[in-house]
């Protein structure tokens, strides 16, 4: 019985990814937010518990990339496509190059399960991170309309994220192989500074902390080499 638990887990953050891309096209963002923080939750656990129970198998590898796409992938490109809609006229297609984000999401996705190199780490920037990053902009246009609801501004977030997601950029992970702070220096300094500004700023300071998160994985990896 035990060996199906990683994999309920799994098929849980593909639920909550189903949900939140409905929400998403009626424009529900509260219930958009809640789904892909349980996804998140669903998509953190899943691996530990696969590791804690010491039943890894091929199939769950597989359904977490196919869960990861929905809510990852397919999710942040709809949500891209809603703020893109609001910009752009009935019947433009401007609003289909949100989908750019999954076509790009799909490639990361791919590319992470034959790397060799990402076993501890990430190199490009991980799904869930680009996901967290597009849910802030419908908050940040509620404040700031002028700002996000500008075509520029969101076709350029397009390109950018797109980029970065299939990247040679190096970026820590949040696993923990030991809790000692020297080792794991710059992902506690991560943690308490997203603490500090999600309390502050809310929805509105996940940019900030997605270049915090660039910044901090820059000085970790230049530690390393230097250690090396």
């Amino acid at each position: 019985m035990k060996k199906h638990i990683p994999n309920l887990l799994t098929c849980l953050n593909l639920f909550s990814g189903c949900i939140a891309v409905l929400m998403a096209l009626q424009g529900n963002i509260k219930i958009v937010t809640i789904c892909v923080f349980a996804s998140g939750i669903f998509d953190f656990f899943d691996g530990m518990v696969a590791r804690l129970l010491h039943v890894k198998s091929p199939i769950g590898k597989e359904l977490d990339s196919l869960a990861d796409m929905v809510s990852f992938g397919f999710l942040p490109g709809t949500i891209m496509f809603t703020l893109l809609s609001k910009v752009f006229p009935d019947g433009s297609l401007y609003p289909y190059l949100g989908f750019i984000i999954t076509v790009f999401s799909a490639l990361r996705l791919a590319k992470f399960n034959l790397d060799e190199r990402q076993t501890s780490d990430f190199i490009g920037l991980n799904t869930p991170m680009n996901t967290f990053y597009v849910l802030s902009l419908p908050y940040i246009a509620d404040t700031y309309p002028q700002f996000v609801l500008n075509p520029l501004i969101l076709i350029s977030s397009i390109l950018l994220t797109s980029y970065l997601l299939v990247s040679e950029i190096r970026l820590f992970s949040m696993k923990f192989s030991s809790m000692e702070w020297k080792a794991n220096k710059y992902r506690f300094i991560f943690l308490i500074l997203t603490l500090i500004f999600f309390m502050i700023g809310q929805f509105m300071a996940l940019p900030i902390i997605l270049i915090l998160y660039f910044i901090l994985s820059a000085l970790h990896f230049n530690k390393k080499n230097d250690l090396s």
